[in-house]
């Protein structure tokens, strides 16, 4: 039986490996809140890009090389796009006074909520791309435009005090003023009627807007991977595998993502490459497929290309601030 073009049993086999490291990783290695160091962060980071790689293996052995290298591209593009959400999760984590003991706790029920989001997506554009093949026409000509804007936007600053995410939920929420550790809601006593009522904590807020945020992200991204197929199990399986390590590299970049500057100058590029393609691909291969090794081959050039000049770019640079509840005995612990 099929579902969306693929066997129900391949979704099944995904489903099931989200769901087991999921649940390794929320109730083994985390099930007590602590600070994760530097080094633990490289090594869990490590482990979920194997199994990324690994997943992609299995994708090119049961499904041939060329869903296999789509895979690929769309988890390797992905990766690159979601280091920006590093510096702005970092951000709202500052902005709301998250410890950093609660934060990868946060981050990882984020990404359960970003597994249905991005689903909804993605299904959504499936259905679109299915109904009006034109549909793509019109994400290729989005994604040329985001990378060229991207190539000439300035840094600047994010202003979370003006974000109507944070304004709207605190004007129509019970929200309490202080920390209560990993719990999102809690009971206290109104101010004004003395009464026991349900409200939500700042935990809460910063993982409603880092899900917003990731929204906002998964706007560029998610018409990159449709742009470099439609198949929707390759589509969703690349972006949702480059997103479930995001928790753990998260600890790793954050204190040095100030070192990553000049890569989105190689996302802008890949961004425009990729919209481009679409129209090659169409108008002047006379429909004929774009090499699928060709867009693999130029996306991982250009994302090596993008961090190494960044790092060598920014050696000299002195330390910024660490994210919030991390020191610079975090950053110095090896685990």
């Amino acid at each position: 039986m099929d579902w969306l073009g693929t066997p129900a049993w391949f979704w099944l086999a995904f489903i099931s490996l989200v769901a087991a490291l999921t649940a390794f990783d929320l109730g083994i290695l985390h099930k007590q809140d602590r600070e994760m160091g530097i080094g633990e962060s490289l090594k869990l980071s490590a482990f979920y890009i194997g199994v990324a790689m690994l997943f992609g293996a299995w994708v090119w052995y049961a499904r041939g090389p060329e869903p296999g290298m789509q895979y690929f591209t769309g988890f390797f593009i992905e990766k690159a796009l979601s280091i920006d959400n590093v510096f702005v999760i970092s951000l709202i984590f500052s902005y709301f006074a998250i410890p950093a003991k609660y934060q990868y706790r946060a981050l990882l029920w984020g990404i359960i909520a970003v597994i249905v989001l991005r689903g909804l997506m993605i299904a959504g554009g499936a259905a679109l791309v299915q109904q009006a093949y034109w549909v793509l026409y019109l994400f290729a000509a989005f994604l040329i435009f985001t990378g060229i804007r991207m190539f000439f936007a300035g840094d600047e600053p994010v202003d979370l005090e003006k974000n109507p995410a944070i304004r709207f939920i605190s004007t129509h929420m019970r929200v309490t003023r202080e920390q209560h550790g990993e719990r999102f809601f809690v009971r206290t006593t109104d101010s004004r009627t003395g009464k026991m009522v349900t409200a939500a904590t700042p935990l809460f807020l910063a993982l409603v807007v880092i899900n917003l945020a990731d929204l906002v992200f998964a706007v560029d991204s998610v018409p990159a991977i449709f742009a470099i197929t439609t198949d929707t199990f390759i589509v969703y399986t690349s972006n949702i595998m480059a997103i479930l390590g995001l928790r753990a590299l998260y600890f790793a970049l954050a204190a040095m993502v100030h070192r990553f500057h000049y890569l989105k100058y190689a996302l802008a590029a890949i961004l425009v490459f990729i919209g481009v393609k679409i129209f090659v691909a169409d108008f002047v291969l006379d429909g004929g497929k774009f090499p699928p090794a060709v867009s693999l081959g130029v996306t991982l050039t250009l994302i090596a290309a993008g961090i190494g000049y960044s790092l060598w770019k920014t050696k000299d640079e002195p330390e910024k601030d660490w994210p919030a509840g991390m020191s610079s005995e975090d950053v110095a612990r090896s685990d």
